[in-house]
């Protein structure tokens, strides 16, 4: 079977891009159980969980980083990389409400968000990837930064204090504002994305 110059030269699916997308899917099991020793009560191991959590979010920068820079950007990774994004922010957000350190309405408004951008992915993924537009990179960044506060100890390293409570709450409710706008941004962009393609279809009809 010949290949075309076009299949020659698509970078392989096992790269570093998507090595560090893997690393990312595996430390989300380490995160939690980690996270829930002690039944979240151990300074010690909330310490850990927070390193676990802030390695496995940075290789979420760094994985799209080197696919872009490095021209390693492969369907696998398109799909795999959101995914275990997703799936390491749920985790947290459940996590934290299963110790009833966060509201479950947060979460459940949280993860319904990332649900249906994920289902909105396949539904458009033959007919083009959505780029993560500036608005959501702000969100995922965000929505790190108020599960780091969360599954800090600060309360147990500082003490209670109502400038860090009121901290957390602008940093959570910056995270869910960015959450829902990007959530519409992304269905109306999927809305076009899908027309642009049937009429695409449609003008090469004879």
């Amino acid at each position: 079977m010949s290949t075309s110059p076009a299949d020659a030269s698509s970078p392989p699916v096992l790269n570093i891009a998507n090595v560090l997308t893997v690393v990312r899917l595996l430390l989300v099991p380490v995160f939690l159980v980690v996270l829930f020793v002690d039944d979240g009560h151990s300074v010690a191991w909330r310490l850990v969980a927070a390193g676990v959590f802030a390695v496995a979010a940075i290789t979420d920068r760094l994985d799209g980083q080197l696919a872009r820079s490095r021209g390693l950007v492969t369907d696998f990774g398109a799909v795999a990389d959101p995914i275990a994004d997703k799936a390491l922010t749920g985790a947290a957000w459940i996590g934290l409400s299963l110790l009833e350190l966060m509201p479950w309405w947060v979460t459940i408004v949280i993860i319904g968000r990332e649900v249906a951008v994920t289902l909105l992915r396949f539904w458009v993924i033959r007919h083009g990837v959505i780029a993560a537009s500036r608005g959501g990179k702000a969100k995922t960044f965000v929505q790190s930064l108020a599960i780091g506060l969360y599954v800090l100890p600060l309360d147990e390293l500082l003490g209670p204090s109502a400038t860090l409570t009121g901290l957390r709450w602008a940093v959570l409710g910056l995270a869910l504002v960015l959450t829902v706008v990007t959530g519409v941004d992304y269905v109306v962009r999927a809305v076009k994305l899908r027309r642009a393609a049937r009429r695409a279809v449609h003008d090469e009809v004879p």
